[in-house]
Parts: C-alpha cells; sequence; structure tokens
C-alpha cells in the first residue's frame, strides 16, 4: 500500500471574525488621537475629585468615625466633590444663581475672555509644532506685542477705528519679528529654538521693565511706578456685548485667526510644506522644500499669532494700563492648550475655552466652598501629563492599543491556530 498524502488544512472561515460596521466606526475612532486628549481631561478631573474629596474639612471628619457610619463618609465626599464642580459649572458658565438671565450668563462670557489669548497664542504653539520647533517663546513675543501695541495706544493719537488698527498691527508685527529672530537662528546658524526662545523670552522681560521704568517710552508721564498709562478710548477693544460684560473685540480676533490657521495648514501650499518639514526634514529638502525658509517663515507666523494674545490683554483685558506681568503666564499656558488640541487649530479653541472655563470657575471653587485654587492648577498639569502618555490613557480606560489586535481578535487567532494544529496531528 502507498502512503497517502494528507490534503492541505485550511482553517474554518466560520473561525475568522467579521467586524461589525459599528465596530470599525468604533475602531476608527479609539485609534485616534481626539479620544484619547478627552479621557486624559476626564482621568485628570477624577483624579481632582480625589484630591477635592481628601483636602475637604468635612470627609475628613466623617472618616474618622468610617467604619460605625460609612454612609456618612460617602454622603461627605459626594457632597464636596459635587459642590466643587457645581461652583465651576457657576463660575464659568451659567450662574443659575443670579436674578435674571443676563446676570446669569455673564460668567461665560469671562470664561471666553480669559480663553480669547489662551487661543491665539495657542495657535502660534500649535503651528510651530506642526513644522517640528517647539516654540516656547510664547511669553518674550506676548510681551513685545503688548509693549508696541501699548506704545501706540499712548504716545499716538489718531481717530477710532484707525488708532485701533494701528495698535493691532503694531502688535502683530512685534510679535511676528520676536518670533522670527528665533526662526532665521534656527535656519542658519542651527540653534536650538528651545534655547533660543527661552533667552529671547528673558530679554523681552527685562526690555520691557526697561521701557516701564523710562519715562518717554511707555511709564506713564508723571508716575514712579512701571506701569503705562491708560489706553487710548480710541484704541481699545471695543466690548461686543455691552458694558455690562467684559468680552471684547478679542475674541473674534481669535475666532478668524482659528480659521486662518486652519485654512493655511490644511488647504494652502505653504501649510503643505509646513507639515512636510515637520513630519520629515531630510524628506523634505530631497523634495525640494527650503527647510530653512519654513523655519523661519513658520516662527514668524507663531510669533504673530502669539503677538494676538499680548494685543487682546494689552487692549481688551487691561485697557487701563498694564505692568511687567501683562503676559499673566498665558504664553506657558498656551503649550498645554496647544498639547491638548493636538495642535490642530479647532482642537486649539476648544482646549482654550477648557481652559478659560478652568481659569474662570476656579475662583468660584475658591470662593464658595473654600477649595484651594491650586486644585485646578493640579487639574491642568495632569491633564498635560495623560497626553504625554497616551498608552496609559488606554490601559486606564480598556481602550485598544493602535496596531495592536484586540482581546476579540487574539482568542480568535488562537482558537485558528488551535484549530490547525489538531487537523494536523489528527491527519
Amino acid at each position: 500500500m502507498t502512503a497517502q498524502t494528507p490534503a492541505p488544512v485550511t482553517p474554518r472561515t466560520h473561525d475568522v471574525p467579521e467586524p461589525s460596521r459599528w465596530r470599525e466606526a468604533w475602531m476608527r475612532v479609539a485609534s485616534g488621537n481626539a479620544l484619547v486628549s478627552l479621557l486624559a481631561v476626564v482621568a485628570a478631573v477624577i483624579v481632582g475629585s480625589i484630591l477635592i474629596a481628601l483636602t475637604d474639612r468635612d470627609v475628613q471628619a466623617a472618616a474618622g468615625y468610617f467604619f460605625q457610619r460609612p454612609g456618612d463618609t460617602f454622603s461627605a465626599v459626594g457632597s464636596a466633590v459635587g459642590g466643587a464642580y457645581a461652583a465651576l459649572f457657576r463660575g464659568s458658565i451659567y450662574n443659575f444663581n443670579a436674578n435674571s438671565f443676563a446676570i446669569g450668563i455673564r460668567p461665560l462670557t469671562e470664561t471666553l475672555k480669559f480663553a480669547t489669548p489662551l487661543i491665539a497664542a495657542g495657535l502660534g504653539v500649535g503651528l510651530a509644532f506642526r513644522a517640528g520647533l517647539f516654540n516656547i517663546g510664547g511669553q518674550g513675543q506676548m510681551l513685545m506685542a503688548a509693549a508696541a501695541a501699548g506704545y501706540v495706544a499712548t504716545a499716538w493719537d489718531l481717530p477710532f477705528p484707525l488708532h485701533m488698527v494701528a495698535a493691532l498691527v503694531a502688535g502683530v508685527i512685534a510679535g511676528a519679528i520676536w518670533g522670527g529672530i528665533a526662526g532665521i537662528l534656527k535656519a542658519r546658524t542651527g540653534a536650538h529654538e528651545v534655547i533660543v526662545t527661552i533667552m529671547l523670552n528673558h530679554i523681552a522681560f527685562y526690555l520691557l521693565a526697561w521701557m516701564l521704568a523710562t519715562q518717554g517710552v511707555l511709564q506713564a508721564p508723571g508716575s514712579n511706578n512701571p506701569k503705562t498709562a491708560p489706553m487710548a478710548g480710541s484704541a481699545v477693544l471695543p466690548q461686543i456685548l455691552g458694558p455690562m460684560y467684559k468680552l471684547h473685540l478679542g475674541f473674534l480676533f481669535a475666532l478668524i485667526a482659528v480659521a486662518i490657521t486652519w485654512w493655511l495648514l490644511e488647504r494652502s501650499s505653504l501649510g503643505f510644506r509646513f507639515r512636510a518639514v515637520g513630519e520629515n526634514p531630510a524628506a523634505a529638502r530631497t523634495a525640494g522644500i527650503s527647510v530653512g525658509r519654513m523655519y523661519f517663515l513658520v516662527m514668524v507666523i507663531a510669533g504673530a499669532l502669539v503677538g494676538l494674545a499680548g494685543i487682546s490683554q494689552a487692549l481688551g483685558t487691561e485697557p487701563n494700563g498694564f505692568g511687567g506681568g501683562i503676559d499673566a503666564g498665558i504664553g506657558f499656558d498656551a503649550i498645554t492648550v496647544a498639547l491638548l488640541g493636538r495642535s490642530r487649530p479647532v482642537g486649539i479653541l476648544f482646549a482654550g475655552l477648557l481652559f478659560g472655563a478652568f481659569k474662570t470657575g476656579g475662583f468660584t471653587m475658591q470662593a464658595s466652598q473654600g477649595i484651594p485654587i491650586e486644585i485646578v492648577l493640579v487639574v491642568q498639569s495632569l491633564i498635560v501629563l495623560f497626553i504625554a502618555a497616551p498608552p496609559l490613557v488606554r490601559a486606564m480606560f480598556g481602550i485598544p492599543q493602535p496596531g495592536r489586535p484586540s482581546r476579540r481578535q487574539r482568542r480568535a487567532a488562537k482558537r485558528r491556530t488551535d484549530t490547525t494544529e489538531g487537523q494536523e496531528v489528527s491527519a
């Protein structure tokens, strides 16, 4: 008898799971960065809730007799956390304790006001990120823009709206020049933009301090205080909702900047070159793109965008005169906003609104609930931490890692392997 050659074994098709349309859609969402950013905020809020509970006096008192009456502890935790985030909502979105809708909506206008410079500065940082540059010179760019806009607003005598436009243009140009210095040094000498922008921040800070201490430059006439004179009324950004609210025209400028930046990055050939350089400078250079020129241009545009934040502060938020702290840490907060927004203009818009809400609502949390304002800063820092570690966020919430088969797919593959090995043994 002749030995028969066993027939080739093929895996059974019913062991191969066919993903449904909904599952495919879920996998696309799960593999994207937007979900990670959202879950990073959720995780930071959860950790912030734990910190609020741990620092609350009622929770600490109830925890002392937890085993006798555990319900008191849980009730105190719910009251502390619920009260804190209710105060955050009242202080940033709508005050439902107000007597009228006009008064109740005022917190939302304050959130938009605080978000305005964050959005503009975040766009400048995010645009540089897309081109592969780490622009941490937002402080210096804001200070120089505020100084230029403040000088035009206090020293020139022009009618409205020409005066406002002149101050706006002066601030944008000053921010662009300050960003362009870092860009041209990067392009011509290869100097690292992080070191250069840090040094430019210090130069801008002390240069503004000298301007504020020198008569005839920025210091208010007849005053020894390091502060400017009030901005001329013809140069101040108008309040777009009337004198009852502090929301000014800078918010509309920030929205326009979002639209322009989106078009620049997603629809223009210049934006394509920015993104190409950011993805792979060597390949972009091989394709005929001048990498050095792109570095210079992107830093000029980024500086102009950050300069818009300085203008908003000088001509909108602080029209009665400003000092050396006009940047209010926004230049560095913009890095967080850009990271949370994944360097996408629309994402930066929503990230700026979120951080504006934290800024506005944090004061209400502190005033009404006695919660330290540092808790809000911890939540913001945790957002950055979680965004910097996407695998950690995915593991915390059980989201599949990109490029890694799901648990169901791994089980199906193991069943196919076991079935194939069993058929080969039996044959």
